[in-house]
């Protein structure tokens, strides 16, 4: 099988075809598919790439030893390796596990002000060296947040054609409703991504395989390594902090109101406490955080609490692979999503969320009158309500939102669930797997 066909290909093309660029930082949780892309598009488009891993190969770390003139790292990069060709304006330089060294940073000011070579860094960024890598580099790289395969990916995975997938696309900005075999098939595969997930080396083994076997392992292995990283990349002084955290998200996601509850995962803890935690988790790309708003009103930015909040998985198949042997069995054997308390839907969607350029997820709960919406987003002019629906039921917080005239801001709303394209006036009902096109759609309509 070819190499999987990923969104960051495109970006390092436009990048590499900008003559004022800058040194790049990906960013991403572990085995998300960084390193095997950067490496391709290396080696297709430079005469030379220098890979230098800071976690395999220690001893580079003291090519900044010397200072950070770009000179003085060439000679001794020479040095360490003498037969490797460093070619001004021909060669890539591709430092890899960036978190293991943060004087790597720092010397990105001079590879940018220099510009005969060419920068990536990549890295899980777990934690340590977060804020040092960020404030040595600043003003002189730019990012890309790297995630694991979006549906759109996993459907070129698939043998999908670009063509195809724009076409989904056409019928959800036209409200083109499906037919029933489009609706089916695509509801098919898209419950197939739900439990594979996007992580490369288990989509590549399914896609290979044409079954389910051996992608379970492979995503036990991916959690079990998740865990390590914890142990190896966090401060002492959080590290039980952040492990009690990542170990109950599977746990709070199966109650009814998902709501993550800091004062049950430890005898005498407190919210306050464990927001560095739950920060340092999301950082490094392991969790999405879906904070409560206080006002379903705009602006989101600032107008939610630090400590209330729901937290997903950034990969619904290792959320999948998190629960217990015989919902495992059920979910691959009889696709029985709807048992899950809907987690497994508000898990994915807001997941798509975060993967079609959502820098940070919103939800809204108030008791007395009673209403609860999953998600919020905003097009240019409104804040729009968005309710994930496991079973189909009514949708009376969603109908409250665009009718009671306290919620101004609320003009419309987006119902996702087995249900074909619709609007009726009020909301638009779209099926799940057209969630990764909602912010093109909010951009685009009318």
């Amino acid at each position: 099988m070819e190499l999987l066909k990923r969104k960051i290909d495109r970006y390092l093309d436009d990048w590499k075809k900008d003559s004022h660029r800058k040194p790049l930082i990906v960013r991403g949780a572990r085995q998300v598919g960084k390193t095997m892309s950067i490496r391709a598009f290396g080696q297709a488009n430079y005469e030379s790439v220098i890979e230098i891993n800071f976690v395999l190969q220690k001893k580079f770390a003291a090519i900044f030893d010397d200072g950070y003139d770009v000179d003085t790292i060439i000679k001794n990069i020479s040095l360490l390796e003498p037969t490797w060709e460093l070619l001004p304006h021909r060669t890539l330089i591709f430092f890899d596990e960036l978190q293991k060294c943060p004087d790597c940073a720092t010397s990105l000011k001079s590879f940018c002000e220099d510009g005969r070579y060419d920068v990536i860094c990549s890295g899980s960024l777990m934690g340590l060296y977060q804020s040092e890598i960020e404030s040595n580099a600043v003003g002189f790289k730019v990012d890309y947040e790297m995630h694991s395969m979006d549906f759109e990916e996993f459907l070129w995975a698939k043998g999908y054609s670009a063509e195809q997938v724009e076409n989904l696309y056409g019928h959800m900005i036209n409200l083109q409703p499906f037919s029933q075999l489009e609706l089916d098939t695509m509801t098919d595969v898209f419950r197939e991504y739900m439990t594979i997930g996007g992580m490369p080396e288990v989509v590549k083994r399914y896609v290979e395989n044409g079954h389910y076997g051996g992608t379970l392992d492979l995503q036990r292995q991916l959690l079990k390594d998740y865990e390590e990283d914890i142990t190896k990349y966090a401060l002492q002084t959080d590290k039980a902090k952040v492990l009690a955290v990542y170990e109950h998200i599977s746990t709070f996601l199966a109650k009814e109101n998902k709501k993550y509850q800091i004062t049950k995962i430890a005898k005498g803890a407190r919210s306050r406490e464990y927001v560095g935690a739950v920060e340092w988790l999301a950082q490094a790309g392991v969790i999405n955080v879906c904070y409560c708003l206080n006002n379903a009103e705009l602006p989101l930015k600032g107008n939610y609490r630090v400590d209330n909040y729901k937290i997903y998985y950034h990969d619904t198949g290792l959320l999948i692979a998190s629960l217990d042997e015989e919902a495992q069995e059920d979910l691959r054997a009889n696709k029985n999503f709807g048992t899950y308390k809907g987690a497994i839907y508000e898990n994915v969607i807001g997941e798509m969320l975060r993967k079609s350029g959502y820098e940070r997820l919103y939800f809204y709960k108030r008791e007395n009158p009673a209403l609860e919406m999953d998600f919020f987003v905003r097009d240019a002019n409104s804040l729009v309500p968005v309710e994930v629906k496991a079973k189909d039921g009514a949708t009376a917080s969603l109908t409250n939102l665009i009718n009671w005239d306290s919620y101004s801001d609320v003009k419309y709303g987006i119902k996702f669930g087995y249900k074909n394209i619709g609007w009726n006036g009020k909301f638009y009902t779209f099926p799940y797997f057209l969630a990764i096109f909602l912010k093109r759609f909010l951009r685009e309509k009318n």
